[in-house]
C-alpha cells in the first residue's frame, strides 16, 4: 500500500482495510460476518471473505475508491461487469464458482463460492514476511512440496487452460496471484480470470498490455500482435519454471524460443512424455 496517499481505515467485523474515502457497507454486513478483506490490488476491486452462518462466500466489489487502483471506480465497475461472462463461459472444476452478480447503488458485486487455499503470490503480505523471516510464504512452501504434488497442480493448470482454449478465450493476466493452493487437501484453484478475453485478440496497448512482466509473452509487448493460445503456452511455461526451479533469463528465453508448443494440448502431451521419461 502507498502510505503517502490519504486514506481512511474501515473495520468490518474481523477485517480492516483502507480506502480513499468512507463508504457504506451495510449491504455487505447484511450478507454475513466479514472475516477477511483483500484491498491491495490495482484492479479497483475489493474482495471479502464472508461467513453467512451456513457457508463462506468470496465477494468481489467494484466501484469503491481504492488506494492502489489504476482505473476509475466507474471503469472498475464496467470491467467487473464484463468479467461475469467469462466466468459463465469457462466451466472447470478448478475455477472458483460464480454464484450471482448484481448492482448495489454505484457499486457492482459478484458473489463466488469460497475456496480454501493460500495465494501463491500474496503480495499484500510481503512486508510482513520481510519483518517476520521465520514465516514461510505460500510460494516457498509450494516449491518445497514433493515433486508429485507439484505435478498434480500443474496437471490442473493444463486441464484448466485446455478448457479455456475450448471456450474460445485467451488467459490474459494469468499469473501466480491467480492461483490458490490448499496445502491440507492438495487442491489447486484458479481464483481470478477477470481479464481473460475472447479470440481473436490483438494487443491494443503495446508494452502496457495487461499482465505481470514475469509471465508476459513477447507478443504481449507488441502493439497489434496476435494474442492467442500460444500466449497461454508461454504463460504456463513461465509458471512451471517458477514451480520447479530457478532459471536465468537466458535459459528461460532459449526454452521459449525453441520449444513453444502451438497449443496447450500439445504442450500437455509433451510435458507428460517428459515426466514419464524422468527428464
Amino acid at each position: 500500500m502507498n502510505k503517502n496517499k490519504a486514506s481512511v481505515t474501515v473495520q468490518l467485523d474481523d477485517a480492516a482495510f483502507s480506502l480513499k474515502r468512507p463508504a457504506d457497507f451495510s449491504w455487505l454486513s447484511s450478507i454475513g460476518r466479514v472475516f477477511q478483506a483483500f484491498s491491495q490490488n490495482d484492479s479497483g476491486n475489493i474482495s471479502f471473505g464472508v461467513d453467512t452462518g451456513k457457508e463462506k462466500l468470496f465477494i468481489k466489489a467494484a466501484g469503491l475508491e481504492t488506494l492502489e487502483s489504476v482505473c476509475t471506480p466507474q471503469e472498475a465497475v464496467e470491467n467487473l461487469k464484463a468479467a461475469m461472462e467469462v466466468y459463465e463461459d469457462i466451466r472447470h472444476p478448478a475455477l472458483i464458482r460464480l454464484r450471482r452478480h448484481y448492482p448495489v447503488g454505484n457499486l457492482y458485486v459478484a458473489e463466488f463460492g469460497w475456496a480454501e487455499g493460500d495465494c501463491l503470490h500474496d503480495h499484500w503480505n510481503f512486508d510482513y514476511y520481510e519483518a517476520q523471516p521465520e514465516v514461510v510464504p505460500p510460494a516457498r512452501r509450494f516449491k518445497e512440496l514433493p515433486v508429485e504434488k507439484r505435478l498434480d497442480a500443474c496437471r490442473t493448470l493444463f486441464s484448466f487452460l485446455e478448457e479455456t482454449a475450448r471456450a474460445g478465450y485467451v488467459a490474459v493476466d494469468l499469473y501466480d496471484a491467480s492461483i490458490l493452493y490448499d496445502f491440507k487437501r492438495g487442491r489447486t484453484t484458479i481464483c481470478d480470470i477477470d481479464l481473460f478475453r475472447k479470440t481473436p485478440l490483438v494487443n491494443t496497448a503495446g508494452e502496457g498490455y495487461y499482465g505481470s512482466e514475469r509471465f508476459k509473452a513477447p507478443e504481449e509487448y507488441i502493439l497489434g500482435a496476435a494474442v492467442d493460445e500460444r500466449t497461454n503456452v508461454f504463460t504456463l511455461g513461465a509458471l512451471l519454471f517458477s514451480f520447479f526451479g530457478n532459471f536465468t533469463p537466458a535459459e528461460r528465453q532459449r526454452c521459449y524460443d525453441e520449444k513453444r508448443f502451438v497449443s496447450i494440448a500439445a504442450f500437455s502431451a509433451g510435458w507428460e512424455e517428459a515426466v514419464r521419461q524422468g527428464t
